[in-house]
């Protein structure tokens, strides 16, 4: 905001230029800086908005890549590449053809996201599916029902993986409705429409690949309060929050469960008819001496020793040694 001279500072300003002190074309007036605004495709999603974006996604790529890596039982890496806000149309065109188009709905809120996988991943992944060294084919050609199928089942588990890294900043759940490899077929809104695309760049041995995930704004309009750096970290601290009142809570319980102890006077080997013959008066010889220390069972397990006594009017032992763990 610029600076409101007082009448007595404007008085000094004029004063000086008149008497030669100041030379008028040494003020310089203050520049206004101009910036270009295209009222075809406007910003929907703010710098803040973008880069939370990033950081869900970057959470993503990391979950995605251990999971392909167990699921195909080889190394896979996936990074993120970009993140951008451009219109649908500029999407579709930037995309080879064919390719593999994914909708899915994110109930819910309303409208749909698209996962696109071009060929250099989705040929990799069959040929590893299918018993391959996991190789793109020499050329890009339309998928097959039977590897449609199986890339569906896939994708819709990569896709929960999705609702796993949006977890904290707003809880859905990912369904897909239509695969499509045709781009020009997949209009699922205007193409006007402002989408952020999130672009991957995977390699599953030695081969290189392209994934994006598109969302239009319509389909995050009712969300787009929670993609916003305090709203991230604000729900990263609650979750901490959370894990730690788990875990003081989980400690509670172990500390307060109860225990059977056992004192175990002595041992002794009888047969089965001097058993039947016992009578009360009767002694057993045990193979512990009288002064001797008797094991303390804690769940049935060796635990400690310790010497029998009384305890105002009630039995009672007293710990004399801990058994260490070999014994």
């Amino acid at each position: 905001m610029s600076t409101v001279l007082s009448q007595d500072e404007i008085d000094l300003l004029l004063g000086a230029i008149d008497s030669g002190e100041l030379n008028a074309t040494e003020v310089n007036e203050e520049k206004l800086e101009v910036k270009a605004y295209d009222f075809r495709r406007p910003n929907k999603f703010t710098n803040d908005h973008m880069r939370t974006l990033r950081m869900i996604h970057e959470n993503f790529a990391r979950i995605v890549s251990n999971f392909l890596s167990g699921y195909l039982r080889t190394n896979v890496t996936i990074n993120i590449a970009s993140v951008d806000q451009i219109t649908y149309e500029e999407f579709l065109v930037s995309i080879p053809s064919p390719t593999l188009l994914t909708n899915f709905n994110l109930s819910p809120l309303n409208g749909n996201a698209i996962f696109e996988c071009n060929s250099n991943f989705t040929f990799p992944i069959i040929d590893s599916l299918f018993g391959g060294q996991g190789k793109k084919f020499g050329e890009s050609r339309e998928l097959t029902d039977i590897e449609l199928s199986v890339l569906k089942k896939l994708n819709q588990k990569i896709l929960d993986n999705l609702t796993t890294a949006w977890g904290d900043v707003f809880q859905f759940t990912s369904q897909i409705d239509s695969m499509e490899t045709n781009p020009q077929l997949n209009q699922i809104i205007s193409p006007n429409e402002i989408v952020a695309l999130i672009t991957f760049v995977t390699e599953i041995r030695g081969e290189h690949g392209i994934i994006n995930l598109c969302f239009p704004f319509l389909t995050l309009e009712d969300v787009i309060a929670n993609l916003s750096a305090q709203f991230w970290f604000s729900s990263q601290d609650s979750k901490k929050n959370a894990e730690s009142k788990s875990k003081d809570e989980i400690a509670h319980r172990i500390l307060n469960a109860p225990l059977d102890l056992t004192a175990l006077c002595g041992e002794t080997n009888i047969s089965i008819r001097d058993f039947l013959q016992l009578s009360i008066g009767d002694v057993i010889p045990l193979d512990n001496k009288v002064h001797g220390d008797m094991h303390i069972l804690v769940e049935g397990i060796l635990k400690y020793k310790g010497q029998p006594g009384l305890l105002g009017d009630k039995l009672a032992i007293q710990v004399t040694e801990k058994v260490q763990e070999e014994m």
